[in-house]
């Protein structure tokens, strides 16, 4: 790790030398965004949309980025080159800069990070995890902030539910998880949340297979109570892919197997992330 070449600033630097000055807002307030993509042999996934989110949520939080999407891209193609992780995932940062007062932003200070990643599973696992419901809703949830201050806090207590994971709802309707998307399936129909959640880069491309291989998708509200209705359910993200769930706080799904729903559209988005 402490061999791994690292951008900040302006400049390419080991990576056990970097770090952000105190006075930047990313330290004194927590104020900054990040984005994060996973690298196959070499191959930055999904890079461009990546990138589309990055600028949004930099552009929403008033963060301007000095560095244009081509530099940005030049500096991850360099990253893998220099680190030779063929598995791995790349993190951009973004911090409000260097603020006398602590409250104000200035020039923002782009960090690029390459660190090691285990791939996730070239199948499904059937074994699904458990989700825990909590009801909270994520400030400017458009955005991919650094702020995870409820999901580190909520860390003891979703152990003592024996989940593996919290799946976020606001009023009875649910959100997201932390760090992935929520899907479940009812009657042969796909159906995930449709606002007030950060829509992922794997739920984007989930969207776009249910839609090109005449899955029935629906983009709506979910309401807690309806969790008992289906018949499958899975979570997203671009370092996992697809995980089925088994059971949301005292409800036990049906056990998913190679017939299932959620199993095709895993094996798809593999395929997908090959070509």
């Amino acid at each position: 790790m402490n061999a791994l070449t690292c951008y900040i600033d302006k400049q390419y630097l080991p990576l056990a030398n970097a770090g952000v000055p105190a006075t930047d807002l990313l330290v004194q307030r927590g104020y900054g965004i990040f984005d994060y993509l996973r690298v196959a042999n070499n191959k930055p996934l999904f890079l461009e949309d990546h990138l589309d989110r990055f600028y949004n949520s930099a552009t929403i939080m008033r963060l301007g980025i000095a560095e244009t999407r081509e530099d940005i891209v030049k500096i991850v193609y360099q990253l893998i080159e220099r680190n030779n992780l063929p598995y791995s995932g790349i993190r951009l940062i973004i911090g409000g800069g260097d603020s006398a007062d602590g409250y104000q932003i200035t020039a923002p200070r782009l960090l690029v990070l390459q660190q090691p990643l285990t791939a996730p599973p070239e199948a499904m696992p059937l074994k699904g995890i458990k989700l825990a419901s909590y009801e909270f809703q994520r400030q400017l949830w458009e955005v991919k902030t650094t702020d995870y201050l409820m999901a580190i806090w909520l860390q003891p207590w979703m152990k003592a539910q024996k989940a593996e994971d919290i799946l976020y709802h606001q009023a009875g309707i649910v959100r997201e998880c932390p760090r992935s998307n929520f899907f479940m399936i009812k009657d042969g129909t796909l159906i995930t949340p449709a606002s007030h959640m950060l829509k992922g880069i794997t739920r984007k491309n989930i969207i776009s297979i249910a839609l090109a291989n005449n899955i029935k998708i629906e983009e709506r509200d979910i309401a807690l109570t309806e969790l008992k209705t289906a018949q499958e359910a899975f979570i997203s993200s671009s370092t996992k892919r697809i995980t089925p769930v088994s059971q949301i706080d005292d409800y036990i799904l049906p056990v998913i197997n190679e017939q299932s729903l959620s199993f095709k559209i895993f094996e798809l988005l593999r395929e997908k992330e090959l070509h």
